[in-house]
């Protein structure tokens, strides 16, 4: 199971004082979240291939249907996790404990001689990813009211980890992969723990994660959710540049109305709340740690217009060696607005991904 970052939260009024502790849950309260292995494996059809929804490093994740007629998605961890059962058991019921409504529910577990599974609730609608990086269609239907119902159901989510919760959960993975949406289009975040989403810089120079890690990922997917961009190189004239620097020199400039997603129709009122979400979205990415605001800051600032928003500086850049000298431009398209008047929109760019490299890091406890 992918390892999470828990901290004990002591709260003394104004205070928070984390201390790292590896805790022991009594194994009795397990037997409740254990489901039969037999049973799952005929929910999966046998882990058929039909019913496989994805894979990654940790393993595979399964769509089943349990007798009852329950859906539920089944994650088939790699043999090779090195995790012991009492380790694991232990884990399963801190990350149960964890209830939210944008966080995905983890209903239990099972285990068979070398086998780990975990069974989660069953999300009919997939991943972020694939409608905000999907074809036409898909971008077009993630209009502007859902896509910012999305920007403030994951900041809350992330608020409840790092603030509310009985422990303190550093995500380490925030990207849109790990964004789940449910029949109504709700996001919940998945995947706690793993660590190679979008790097946030004092990871990548020291292998240093706080929460303002967290916070810097949480930034990167902003922008992605509102350009429909990739966190990627691309090539516009004779520069190179990536999405954040992009995103910073286009709100400097005045033209963030070219960066917005061009399958998105907005109006004046939509286009004020884009330039404040992407304004928001910049402040969480800054290069020093102590400038990025805290999840709590951010949900006030998402949630209340009143509240003036200090200006960004540049934020964290990254370094573009090794970059194929013939990448693509970045593209542009003209279209129409609501208000008939022609806009200049950029459509495509290279998918050439600066974080490539994966840079997980499973610490058994």
């Amino acid at each position: 199971m992918a390892t999470i970052c828990i901290f004990m939260v002591l709260k003394r009024k104004k205070n928070y004082v984390h201390k790292l502790e590896d805790e022991t849950v009594d194994i009795s309260n397990v037997e409740s979240l254990q489901y039969d292995f037999g049973l799952v494996e005929e929910a999966t059809n046998d882990f058929s291939e039909d019913n496989k929804l994805g894979a990654g490093g940790f393993g595979s994740v399964y769509k089943g249907k349990l007798q009852n007629g329950e859906e539920i998605a089944v994650k088939r961890l790699s043999k090779d996790s090195g995790q012991g059962e009492i380790e694991f058991k232990n884990e399963v019921v801190l990350v149960a404990k964890l209830q939210h409504r944008n966080l995905v529910r983890l209903l239990g577990f099972s285990i068979e001689g070398t086998e780990r599974l975990l069974i989660y609730e069953f999300l009919r609608n997939a991943s972020l990813d694939q409608f905000i990086f999907g074809d036409p269609s898909m971008r077009t239907f993630l209009d502007w009211d859902r896509r910012s119902k999305i920007i403030r159901g994951v900041a809350r989510g992330l608020l409840y980890l790092h603030e509310d919760s009985r422990l303190t959960i550093i995500h380490r993975d925030m990207k849109a992969s790990n964004v789940l949406l449910d029949a109504e289009m709700n996001p919940k975040i998945s995947d706690f723990g793993m660590a190679s989403g979008y790097m946030s810089p004092e990871y990548a120079m020291h292998g240093q994660f706080s929460i303002k890690s967290d916070v810097f990922s949480f930034g990167v997917l902003v922008l992605e959710i509102i350009t429909g961009q990739k966190n990627t190189c691309f090539r516009i004239g004779k520069g190179i540049e990536d999405l954040l620097s992009y995103a910073w020199k286009s709100w400097r400039d005045g033209n963030i109305s070219d960066m917005i997603e061009p399958a998105l129709v907005v109006g004046p009122s939509s286009l004020h709340e884009i330039m404040r979400t992407l304004h928001i979205g910049l402040l969480c990415v800054q290069n020093n740690v102590v400038d990025r605001p805290t999840m709590g800051s951010v949900v006030l600032m998402l949630n209340s217009f009143s509240l003036t928003l200090r200006l960004p500086s540049e934020p964290a850049f990254f370094m573009h060696s090794g970059i194929d000298p013939d990448m693509p431009l970045l593209g542009y398209t003209s279209t129409s607005g609501t208000s008939g008047s022609g806009t200049t929109k950029r459509y495509s760019s290279s998918q050439v991904s600066i974080n490539d490299a994966s840079i997980s890091e499973i610490i058994p406890r």
